[in-house]
């Protein structure tokens, strides 16, 4: 598959294992740190191109170390990086992600993101691909406002798309991300995210009131695993228990995963079952790329945990 990933650009700063969140006027010690790519676009697009999809970005950056940095990255793993865009007037971002092993809490500094605009993309840019994605709806100010309409002309193309919202740091949730659903075929928020969107705190109930619309909705529910709706009927696979170093990108290496099935016309259940395997190894590792699993590795997770659950080692 072709897939095209429009998205932010920025480096995560990952702080791992701390005893006590930090608070305001005091300072705690935590276990390890790691610099690293970063940013929910880029995650997910070095996913997909883990799993042998041909991925392509196009985003903003700096032109500075943290540009350069990214952008190296992207190209070493294969992504056609001909779409980004470096601005010698802007800074690329970064993301302090202070983790545990069950959860993480991030500041960004979003930089060059903000600035990119539809009409910073090159003519014709969905010619040849198969799939559009989109991250970070709240982050890429710049992009927001055009979304829905890159996402007709992108179906207009021929092209499914995608859309994970990423938190809204305004948490004014407005409803262009609703407006924005109406040309997405599959929208992935986690469970935070879902409520904020629906008002509806348990997952089911927040599944139903967006079931009118023509986009299927991936719920994804962390320990809970992942909750979608087929045909009417709820359709839930549960979480992989492993043992979890960082949880940074987990839901991007998911959204790799369930884009890839999904996109070979695997059924729901099946797609989202590869989606949360992937999810699942991502966490083995620090940072949201360095343990992305590959095609193989993946499938052979997976058959491991079938014969596990079958009574096979």
């Amino acid at each position: 598959m072709k897939i095209l990933v429009i998205g932010e650009i920025n480096v995560d700063l990952i702080l791992r294992g701390y005893r006590t969140f930090p608070v305001p006027g005091k300072e705690i010690a935590v276990e390890d740190c790691v610099l690293t790519l970063g940013s929910a676009s880029m995650i997910c697009a070095m996913g997909l191109a883990r799993l042998r999809n041909q991925v392509a970005f196009a985003g903003k950056t700096g032109a500075d170390l943290y540009g350069d940095f990214c952008i190296r990255a992207m190209r070493e793993a294969g992504i056609d990086v001909s779409m980004v865009i470096r601005d010698p007037q802007a800074k690329t971002g970064i993301t302090v992600s202070i983790s545990s092993c069950a959860d993480r809490a991030l500041v960004t500094y979003p930089g060059a993101t903000v600035s990119l605009r539809a009409e910073d993309l090159p003519a014709g840019i969905f010619e040849g691909f198969d799939h559009l994605h989109i991250s970070s709806f709240f982050l890429q100010e710049g992009l927001r406002p055009s979304v829905r309409a890159l996402f007709a002309a992108a179906r207009r193309g021929g092209l499914t798309t995608s859309l994970d919202p990423g938190y809204d740091p305004s948490e004014e949730w407005r409803p262009d991300l609703l407006d924005a659903l109406e040309e997405a075929d599959i929208f992935l928020p986690n469970e935070i995210e879902l409520e904020a969107v629906t008002g509806a705190s348990d997952p089911m109930e927040a599944l139903s009131r967006l079931q009118d619309r023509r986009t299927l909705t991936v719920a994804k529910l962390g320990c809970n695993g992942a909750l979608a709706f087929d045909s009417g009927s709820p359709v839930r696979v549960p979480a992989f228990p492993v043992a979890t170093v960082d949880t940074t990108g987990a839901g991007d290496s998911f959204n790799a995963g369930f884009l890839h099935a999904w996109l070979a016309r695997r059924p729901l259940a099946e797609a989202l079952r590869f989606g949360a395997a992937c999810g699942a190894i991502s966490t083995l590792g620090l940072g949201g790329t360095a343990h992305q699993p590959t095609l193989e590795e993946a499938l052979q997770f997976l058959n491991r945990c079938s014969n596990a659950s079958e009574g096979r080692i």
